[in-house]
């Protein structure tokens, strides 16, 4: 019995000591730069719908993001998207639009662990090939710069 009490403080403690880590606190959304020109107001609106937490400078920060260590990874995940992509600071640097409706289209985007925390993020099929067809209108697709595509 002692060793579960004694492992149980151990826990909380560690726990508590990990809040301390300043990472994943600074949830302060940068200026919007500049937005692509979007092909219609529907792609815009789908893609804010699904991709704008990651994918944008208007990350809605849940409660969790201030408790480490959903706090890291969630910070990961928006660093990491806006590396990628950002619709907010269109025009600056390299911006990887022509992969969004392949990423969309085999599935990836968006990933299986944002979807049960954001069901508004879920998209019926029919709203799936909506976004694809206005992100390719919008960025282009990757599939069709490569050699050899028909």
């Amino acid at each position: 019995m002692r060793f579960r009490v004694r492992a149980l403080l151990v826990a909380i403690g560690g726990f508590g000591l990990i809040q301390l880590v300043p990472y994943g606190r600074d949830h302060a959304n940068p200026a919007v730069i500049a937005e692509p020109t979007w092909n219609d107001a529907r792609t815009r609106e789908l893609f804010f719908r699904t991709c704008k937490d990651c994918h944008s400078n208007a990350t809605v920060w849940p409660w969790y993001a201030r408790v480490a260590p959903a706090s890291w990874l969630l910070q990961h995940d928006v660093e990491e998207g806006r590396s990628h992509l950002n619709v907010s600071r269109w025009g600056q640097g390299k911006q990887h639009g022509d992969e969004a409706a392949d990423m969309v289209r085999k599935g990836e985007m968006p990933p299986w662990f944002y979807l049960p925390a954001h069901p508004e993020a879920r998209l019926a099929e029919a709203e799936r090939q909506e976004l694809i067809r206005g992100l390719v209108a919008t960025f282009g697709d990757e599939k069709e710069s490569e050699p050899g595509h028909d």
